[in-house]
């Protein structure tokens, strides 16, 4: 290669790089807005498509669905951690329990691919597990710190909460378009008030789930299903 040659393709370098940084902004702006819309189903020639970029550039950036879905949502897994963190350092553990939930459900409620990742199991997001882990961590301690209080009653666990929430949570888009962007608060009173320690709460019918047996029915929900085995849980 000549001196000349070298030297021009010196140059176009920092110009490739500049390029290729902004595809991947733009892949990262448009998945993240089909991803709300549609879910993470969504087809990726759709984002691609969005972005006015080509499917080759798509994968060439991100490999794989989960490698971009972790690029799109790792800011807002990490700000879940953020306010589970807030919400241990509250004394009174039912208001930093009712404080975490309100703000988790507010993040389900706008955003549908944000919905997707944190209330079922995929497999691929690194972020993902250790969210999970900590959201599990968090409710953990916020129940055994409310039964100390005596606020919380005594024979909810963890699992029975996770459940709720999964379930609970995965219906907060429609319930969202049927009626009005809050209307999930309704529901998640009424799940609150089922935690609160009262004379009056029936006793709980049957054993709690295991963290195994979530696991599975966490994969149920959809939209992602993955072999079978004991998952950290929904956040």
């Amino acid at each position: 290669m000549t001196v000349g040659a070298s030297s021009a393709n010196a140059a176009r370098t920092p110009g490739r790089r500049r390029d290729a940084r902004r595809n991947r902004e733009l892949l990262i702006e448009a998945a993240h807005e089909v991803f709300s819309e549609q879910g993470l189903e969504a087809p990726l020639d759709v984002i691609a498509r969005r972005a006015g970029i080509g499917n080759a550039t798509l994968y060439r950036h991100f490999p794989s669905r989960p490698a971009l879905v972790d690029a799109v949502f790792r800011d807002v897994l990490t700000d879940t951690m953020t306010v589970g963190e807030e919400a241990r350092a509250v004394e009174d553990a039912w208001a930093g329990l009712t404080g975490y939930l309100e703000a988790v459900f507010s993040v389900l409620a706008a955003d549908r691919g944000t919905n997707d990742l944190m209330t079922t199991h995929l497999e691929g997001v690194d972020a993902l597990q250790s969210v999970h882990a900590h959201n599990r961590e968090t409710i953990e301690l916020l129940l055994s710190r409310g039964r100390d209080q005596g606020t919380v009653r005594a024979d909810v666990t963890t699992e029975d909460v996770l459940f709720s929430l999964a379930a609970l949570g995965r219906a907060v888009p429609a319930l969202a378009s049927a009626a009005a962007p809050d209307a999930w608060r309704r529901p998640l009173t009424l799940l609150l008030d089922g935690l609160r320690a009262s004379p009056a709460a029936s006793p709980l019918p049957s054993p709690s789930l295991t963290a195994p047996q979530l696991g599975d029915v966490l994969r149920g929900l959809g939209p992602h299903r993955a072999p079978r085995g004991p998952v950290a849980g929904p956040v």
